[in-house]
């Protein structure tokens, strides 16, 4: 088997996220999937690193180096994603940076944590620029799908900045308003779109 690089990196990430997790103690904590593009992932741990007390974080992912990353079978794809993966996450906090929005991998995710089925529930979308974007990235299709500017309180998906390194009760509030979408904006859900099949 060749040698996963960019799961050796994410693997760095989910170390950094259990020790910044293990700094609190909080019941009321969720449990956050963490999606993103490998090439952000100095600006990931820098997040993980400083807001991970606030949620229960998963930032381990879809790599070259999963079994299913070759079916043509999407329902397989998104229910293998959601057991290896996404198991009791409740909200999918995506972190926007260039190039996200053409990576098959974040869509994979976004989709499986989409999927609403009788063994797992769908989880919140939370869709925060990094900093190095100023506030102004472009998003996934499939985040678009469920993202109005327009419309904001019945938009499943919420977009915001990455708030500032200090500011983690804004963090914990968007955290909070996308466990609770799953409830109250559900119909809002458009998981339609076909699996992108190559990066972009």
């Amino acid at each position: 088997m060749q040698f996963d690089y960019s799961k050796q990196l994410m693997n760095e990430v989910q170390a950094l996220a259990v020790n910044a997790s293990a700094r609190k103690s909080d019941g009321t904590r969720h449990k956050c999937f963490i999606s993103y593009h490998v090439k952000d992932i100095n600006e990931v741990k820098i997040f993980v690193d400083t807001f991970g007390e606030e949620f229960i974080p998963v930032t381990v992912g879809v790599s070259e180096g999963d079994d299913f990353i070759n079916s043509t079978n999407e329902d397989y794809i998104k229910e293998r994603i959601r057991t290896n993966y996404l198991s009791n996450s409740t909200v999918t906090i995506v972190l926007v940076g260039s190039e996200t929005w053409g990576r098959k991998y974040v869509d994979w995710e976004i989709s499986s944590s989409l999927r609403n089925d009788t063994v797992n529930k769908r989880n919140g979308l939370l869709l925060l620029t990094l900093p190095s974007m100023n506030g102004n990235a472009r998003l996934p299709q499939r985040a678009e799908d469920n993202w109005s500017a327009g419309n904001l309180d019945t938009s499943y998906a919420k977009y915001y900045r990455t708030p500032e390194l200090h500011d983690k009760a804004t963090l914990r509030s968007y955290i909070d308003d996308a466990f609770q979408a799953r409830a109250t904006r559900d119909a809002s859900v458009n998981n339609s779109r076909p699996l992108r099949q190559r990066n972009a």
